[in-house]
């Protein structure tokens, strides 16, 4: 590839994971890192930076040893003020969280750091994708001595007050909850949300004194889901299309793990 112009500099192997912070950069820079190193690009440079299997045709080496990916798989581009990432290559790009850049596609990337895995047949070769935000961060913070952080510590509640509150469950919504989530919770292989009829019949045999019907369930998760929509995607209808399905509870229940919202200790609600 050519020599990259001036705002655009080389990353060496040694520098670790983006993961774990960031060099002094301008809000907007691109940084982006394969298995033997990458490039940082400015917003302003113009630059585009292509990854994939051969080396000396791309900025970004991924997948080097596998001739399922692409020579040239994929390239970042500045689009209107964005990162937008597109797709060259046969093989697949996932983002967390299970979805999948499908080749000849194109997806708008996060200011944050965003890991990205080019889906080969029983391997998935990692590129690391990093967007600075705001004030940058000279560095990993050394939290090793630090105490790992309980959402239901009234602590670490306190200091996250903010973000925390819309995920704070109360007893009836961690009930309902763990029930329609429980498979999940059991490590059941590809889990489903149970059916809102499954959760009533549960929970009104645990408490027969209040009346549960299938309607009570439902409106319990769906007051749940409209409060965390804004800041988690796929928990309204119109985000999703047709037919829906389960969809709409399992992205739920996902974010609530990820979360640590809902854990396996919590069975014992329903198993107790």
């Amino acid at each position: 590839m050519r020599k990259p112009p001036g705002k655009v500099d080389i990353l060496p192997e040694e520098i670790g994971s983006l993961a774990t912070g960031l060099p002094p950069a301008e809000p907007g820079t691109l940084f982006v890192k394969g298995s033997n190193g990458g490039m940082r690009v400015s917003p302003d440079a113009r630059f585009n930076v292509v990854f994939g299997r051969c080396a000396p045709d791309v900025h970004v080496c991924v997948g080097g040893d596998d001739t399922r990916v692409s020579r040239q798989h994929g390239i970042i581009t500045r689009e209107h003020s964005r990162w937008v990432l597109y797709n060259l290559g046969k093989l697949a790009i996932r983002f967390p969280g299970s979805r999948l850049v499908l080749g000849g596609h194109r997806a708008e990337l996060p200011v944050m750091y965003t890991p990205l895995f080019i889906v080969s047949p029983g391997q998935e070769h990692l590129l690391e994708v990093r967007i600075a935000a705001g004030q940058a961060s000279s560095g990993p913070v050394d939290v090793h001595e630090l105490a790992t952080y309980d959402p239901d510590d009234p602590e670490a509640e306190r200091a996250n007050a903010e973000r925390a509150t819309p995920w704070r469950l109360s007893d009836q919504e961690r009930l309902v909850l763990v029930c329609l989530a429980q498979r999940y919770l059991r490590q059941e292989p590809w889990p489903q949300p149970l059916t809102w009829a499954q959760v009533a019949d549960e929970i009104g045999g645990l408490r027969p004194a209040e009346n549960w019907n299938w309607r009570k369930a439902a409106r319990v998760v769906t007051e749940v889901r409209n409060r965390l929509s804004p800041h988690v995607g796929g928990l309204r209808e119109e985000e999703i299309p047709a037919p829906i399905g389960n969809a709409l509870n399992h992205n739920l229940i996902v974010a609530l793990l990820v979360h640590t919202r809902l854990r396996t200790e919590d069975l014992a609600l329903i198993d107790g």
